[in-house]
């Protein structure tokens, strides 16, 4: 015999209900990097593998966001894994008219010219091979081109940055 919850009442599909849903969805969280004049860069919990071969991932874009104008032309991106330590990291990167690359964030110039975040669980730079429109956003396809895991028992610690129930969580014991 199977027990059944009760699940609530269904409710129409919309902003609020995914919303609802994916606060509940626990999502790695990273910082994607644009290389430009002036840098830019975003936190993203969107980031998804693709493909191994070759090596794809993608992440989502708000057109809205100030990261868009340089990304919609950028030919090359940086993604870094953040590490469970590296919560202001994701909240600068987060935070709207925030100076992201003004210390205390610690970073530089890697290939392509791609802003690469120092003391991170990985970096890879990644060439963008398409942009799809989905929604308010945009659904960036990218190759790896690059990249280093630094070694797991080094002092950047080895457990992820989480985003999950509006807020950024580590793993527990």
């Amino acid at each position: 015999m199977t027990a059944t919850h009760d699940l609530g009442t269904p409710r129409l599909a919309g902003t609020d209900l995914l919303r609802s849903a994916f606060r509940r969805h626990a999502a790695g969280v990273a910082v994607i990097t644009v290389p430009g004049a002036r840098p830019a860069g975003f936190t993203a919990t969107s980031l998804a593998s693709v493909a191994a071969e070759p090596p794809l991932l993608s992440f989502g874009v708000g057109t809205g966001s100030s990261t868009w104008p340089l990304l919609a032309d950028a030919g090359h991106v940086g993604v870094h894994v953040l590490a469970e330590h590296q919560q202001e990291l994701a909240a600068t990167f987060a935070r709207s008219g925030a100076d992201r690359f003004a210390p205390p964030t610690r970073w530089h110039s890697g290939p392509h010219g791609v802003p690469v975040l120092d003391g991170v669980l990985a970096w890879l730079v990644c060439r963008v091979v398409a942009r799809i429109p989905a929604g308010d956003h945009r659904l960036v396809l990218a190759e790896v081109v690059e990249g280093v895991v630094p070694d797991a028992s080094g002092p950047e610690g080895v457990r992820p940055l989480l985003y999950h129930h509006g807020g950024f969580n580590a793993l527990r014991d």
